[in-house]
Parts: structure tokens; sequence; C-alpha cells
């Protein structure tokens, strides 16, 4: 693989998912004795998942250096590698906004989840991973001010990498207000939101909206979403983590 050309994939349930993936190749699996046992045993690696599948045994101690060194490579900060193993593989799939509007070209139906000032990896890899658990097809976000991507969330995304696209645009706005155009049914969750419910007409592509928790959907993009709605508590805690709020609103409108 070329310099700086390579993903480098933590935590056993994501190293599988993306042995799993066709679209990933050139596979280096650095483990220890204790690696492959969890492997096998915690996330199911099979044969079949190893197959072709250059495999670099280490000490632990030294599989720790060498992820270091691999980790400053890609100009990641270093923690220590959990389940002492780790995948270097070819990178994962980014696309641009035409990948959505060559899909609706195709007629496909697509769910949409849009995330808008987002920067937080750990909530942005737990919505990954309630996106795959609910089909989505996409994750949309802006080329800056985004949540970046590395190890640790893909170890927290817990596979999901490998099944949600992730679509990157340069402005937001711009991208929703085409997608409203085309047809596509916008949903955006906020707390100022007045209604609880919205009918949306079926059979179109569908595009929900979650802003961060501190300082919601921009301004820029609320002035343009048609539809928003909020969850209303029912007990004495106002607010969700916005990961939280995600798959509640996924399981609403996805399902």
């Amino acid at each position: 693989m070329a310099d700086l050309d390579f993903d480098i994939v933590i935590g056993i349930h994501s190293i599988v998912e993306a042995l799993r993936n066709e679209k990933r190749s050139g596979h280096k699996l650095y483990l220890s004795s204790e690696g492959m046992g969890e492997l096998k045993k915690r996330a199911g690696a099979t044969a079949r998942d190893l197959e072709g599948v250059q495999i670099i045994n280490l000490e632990s101690h030294a599989l720790q250096e060498e992820g270091k060194r691999l980790y400053k490579e890609i100009d990641m900060k270093f923690s220590r590698i959990p389940s002492q193993a780790f995948l270097v593989t070819t990178p994962i799939e980014i696309v641009d906004i035409t990948w959505i509007y060559d899909q609706m070209g195709e007629g496909k139906n697509l769910s949409i989840l849009c995330l808008d000032q987002i920067t937080d990896v750990h909530n942005a890899a737990a919505i990954m991973r309630s996106a795959a658990f609910y089909g989505v097809d996409c994750v949309l976000i802006s080329q800056k001010g985004n949540f970046g991507m590395g190890p640790n969330f893909a170890r927290i995304a817990s596979g999901a990498l490998e099944y949600v696209k992730i679509v990157k645009c340069s402005s937001l706005p711009k991208a929703i207000k085409k997608l409203i155009d085309q047809g596509v049914e916008v949903v955006g969750f906020s707390e100022h939101a007045e209604g609880e419910t919205v009918e949306l007409i079926p059979n179109r592509t569908k595009c929900l909206v979650m802003g961060a928790e501190d300082v919601g959907i921009s301004n820029a993009l609320m002035r343009i979403i048609p539809h928003t709605v909020a969850l209303r508590p029912h007990g004495e805690i106002k607010s969700l983590n916005v990961s939280v709020a995600a798959a509640v609103a996924m399981e609403r409108f996805f399902r």
C-alpha cells in the first residue's frame, strides 16, 4: 500500500467486518496470540475471513510499538490498542454528494442521515452504529467541521463503516436545498420545534437532520428545512444524548 493510503482498524468486531468487506483489500492483521483468540471467540472470525490475509504475530509490547509507528504515519494520536489486534487495510470509500443524486437518478429511495455540527467522535460513531442497525444508506456531513475518522471512530462504530456510506459535501445548506428541490422529504430534529409528529409522503427518499447537543442545527439549515420535530420528555430529565436521539429518530422514520 502507498504511503498514507491505508486505514487502521481497531476493535475486534470492526476488524472482522472490515475483513468481510469485499471493497477493502491488502489486509495486514497484526495480533498477539491473545488477539487471535479474541477475534475468533468474541467476534466470530472464521477461517474464510482470514483467508488471504497477511497475519503478523507479535508479542504484546511489540504490537503496541508497531501500532504507534503506523498511527504516526497517518498523523493520528496514539492510544493503547485494545484486544491485542489491529488491521491495516485499504481506506473506506468516502463519496461526494453526486453519489446521492446518482442513486436517486436510478430510482432508488434512500434513507439519509445528515449530521450538522456534530464533532464528537464518540457520538458520531455511536450514531453510525445505529444507522447500520436501521439500514440507513448514507450519512451526509460537511467537508469541514465534522467529527473526523480514524481508528477510534472505527472501533466505536463496531463495523458500521463497512455498511453505511459517508457522503461529504462543501455546504450542507446547499446540499439539503438541492435535495428538497428534488423531492426529498427532509425532517430536522430540534428541541425548539413545536410538533412531535409530521406526515411524510411515502415511497420517497427521506433525510433526517441532527444537530450537535450544545448548538443544535445551524440557523442556515433550519431556515430551509421544511419539517421540524421535537422529542418531548415524559420524565424529569429534559434532554437526550444526540446519539440516543438519533436512534429514536431513525426508529420513528426509517423502520
